[in-house]
C-alpha cells in the first residue's frame, strides 16, 4: 500500500487561493474536492493520504478536520495557525479539542511567501514553534533555497520537534543546484528533519511530464542526505497537475527510487509517513 504524504483540497467558492498566479497555473483555479481526489487515486496503490493546508486562514484548518472525519482515505491533516500570535497555544489547543481534532498531526506556514529570509528565526515565530512542539505536532517547512539558512537555525533550536521539509526545499530543477544542495545537506545533519519527495515536477516546468533524468540529480541529493528512511512520497496533487497527472507523478517517483531495496522503497512510499503522522 502507499501513503500520499502531501496533497490539497479546495473550494474556490468558499476560499480563494491567491497563490495561484500566472497562465501556467490558472488551470488550478477551480474546485478540487474529495470526489476529485477519489478519481485521482482510483486504481493506484494509494490507500491513505495527508491533507495539507494551502492558505494562511484560521478557518481552513477546522474545515480540513471535518473533511478528514468524513473522507475515508484522509488519515491526517497538516493545518495552519498564526505562529506569531500571542494566543497560539490556545489556538492549537482549540484545534486539538475540536470534535475531529484527532486528525491534526502537523502545522505548516507558507514561509516561501515571507519577504524576510530569516522569518523562521524571529522571536515571535520561535515562540510559536515552541507551542507546536509542546502540542506534540510536526512542523512542515515550506521554504525556498534562500530561506534554508534560517530553517537550519530554527531546527537547531528545537531538537525534539519533528520537522518535515516539503518539496525537497524547492530545488532549481534543471539549473545550478550547488547552493541548494549544500544547504539541504546541512539541514539533513539534524536527525529530527525528514523530507518529502514531492513537488519536483512543478519545479521542473517545461516538458510535461518532466523527463525522469531531469529530476534524478535532485532526488539523488536528498536520498544521500536524508537516507530512504527519512524520505516520504507526496504527490502535491492537484498542484502537480500543471506538469503531470497523479499517475505520472507516482510513476516518476517509482522510477527515481527503483534502484533501492524493497525495504527502502516501502519506507518512502508507506512506512515513514505512517510513523510520522501516526496513520
Amino acid at each position: 500500500m502507499t501513503v500520499d504524504a502531501h496533497h490539497h483540497l479546495w473550494d474556490i467558492d468558499v476560499r480563494d487561493q491567491p497563490w495561484i498566479t500566472g497562465l501556467a497555473s490558472e488551470a488550478l483555479r477551480r474546485d478540487f474536492r474529495p470526489s476529485d481526489l477519489a478519481d485521482a487515486v482510483r486504481g493506484t496503490s494509494v490507500d491513505t493520504t495527508v491533507l495539507v493546508q494551502t492558505v494562511a486562514d484560521p478557518d481552513e484548518t477546522p474545515e480540513m478536520l471535518v473533511l478528514a472525519d468524513s473522507v475515508h482515505c484522509i488519515g491526517a491533516v497538516v493545518g495552519w495557525v498564526d505562529l506569531t500570535a500571542r494566543g497560539v497555544r490556545e489556538r492549537l489547543g482549540a484545534l486539538l479539542s475540536h470534535p475531529a481534532g484527532r486528525w491534526l498531526k502537523g502545522i505548516r506556514h507558507p514561509v516561501e511567501f515571507e519577504a524576510d529570509p530569516e522569518w523562521l528565526i524571529r522571536p515571535d515565530v520561535l515562540r510559536g514553534l515552541a507551542a507546536v512542539e509542546d502540542a506534540g505536532l510536526v512542523f512542515e517547512l515550506l521554504v525556498r533555497p534562500h530561506q534554508l539558512p534560517a530553517a537550519i537555525k530554527a531546527v537547531g533550536e528545537f531538537p525534539q520537534l519533528t520537522f518535515v521539509l516539503d518539496h525537497c526545499g524547492k530545488p532549481p530543477v534543471g539549473g545550478d543546484p550547488r547552493l541548494w544542495e549544500a544547504l539541504v545537506r546541512r539541514l539533513a545533519e539534524h536527525p529530527n528533519v525528514l523530507c518529502k519527495l514531492s513537488g519536483l515536477v512543478t519545479e521542473a516546468g517545461g516538458q510535461q511530464p518532466p523527463d525522469v533524468e531531469v529530476l534524478r540529480p535532485c532526488v539523488e541529493v536528498v536520498l544521500d542526505a536524508f537516507g530512504p528512511g527519512r524520505l516520504m512520497f507526496g504527490s502535491d496533487w492537484p498542484v502537480c497537475t500543471s506538469a503531470a497527472s497523479y499517475r505520472e507523478v507516482l510513476r516518476l517517483a517509482s522510477q527515481l527510487v527503483g534502484g533501492l531495496s524493497q525495504r527502502e522503497r516501502t519506507a518512502i512510499f508507506d512506512g515513514t509517513a505512517r510513523q510520522v503522522y501516526e496513520l
